[in-house]
């Protein structure tokens, strides 16, 4: 489902700065030869995630889901000259990928790539954390939120891709352990009286959850 109508989204990305060569060598490589290239965040919301964060000026960023580190780098062009991006990826041959872009950036001492599980990972890394990008498998995100919740800081932010999951989370009755995951997470957050959500439209769906208290 093409949650955006293509004409808006082409227009959107025409009329949007491009990015830098080394994103946009990512963006074709993943596009190029890998097998889920439609799960890479693409111009318009990776110029969303450095908009973001520049302006949140992050210390540290957690990010759950690295695929071949395009939003990583996004991410990280807003990190504090001493901050730092912590990024976990299950998948060794997506984490050999994103490791090489990441080498070749201007945040190749920022950036911290761990591989393998993050329900062992995230334990470890004992942070508070400023930012934290979920966007691994569907069915732990409300697992992962309560492990990191704890770790963030008061006025930080979590953002959640893929909300609506493909359009799926629209259909009645729910169909697949995916969307039926999805939308239990979603309204597990209107019932928390500690964040604030603001779902935005933007490709398959952008949770923006800011921690109050």
């Amino acid at each position: 489902m093409d949650i955006l109508h293509p004409l808006a989204q082409h227009y959107a990305e025409k009329h949007s700065s491009p990015q830098d060569s080394l994103l946009q060598e990512l963006e074709h490589y993943t596009r190029t030869h890998h097998p889920a290239s439609h799960m890479i965040s693409g111009l318009l919301q990776g110029r969303f995630l450095q908009l973001f964060s520049s302006l949140l000026a992050p210390q540290s960023i957690l990010e759950i889901g690295t695929m071949t580190g395009y939003s990583a780098l996004c991410l990280a062009s807003g990190l504090t000259p001493s901050g730092q991006l912590h990024t976990i990826e299950l998948r060794e041959t997506d984490a050999a990928i994103a490791r090489s872009f990441f080498d070749r950036s201007a945040y190749a001492t920022q950036l911290h790539l761990h591989c393998g599980d993050a329900h062992e990972i995230i334990p470890g890394l004992e942070k508070v954390w400023d930012l934290v990008f979920i966007d691994a498998d569907k069915v732990s995100y409300l697992d992962y939120f309560n492990m990191i919740f704890p770790a963030v800081r008061v006025g930080g932010y979590i953002l959640a891709d893929n909300i609506f999951f493909h359009g799926q989370v629209f259909e009645e009755p729910l169909q697949g352990k995916n969307a039926k995951a999805i939308s239990i997470f979603n309204e597990a957050l209107l019932k928390r009286d500690d964040v604030e959500v603001t779902v935005i439209p933007l490709r398959d769906g952008l949770s923006v959850i800011k921690k109050i208290k």
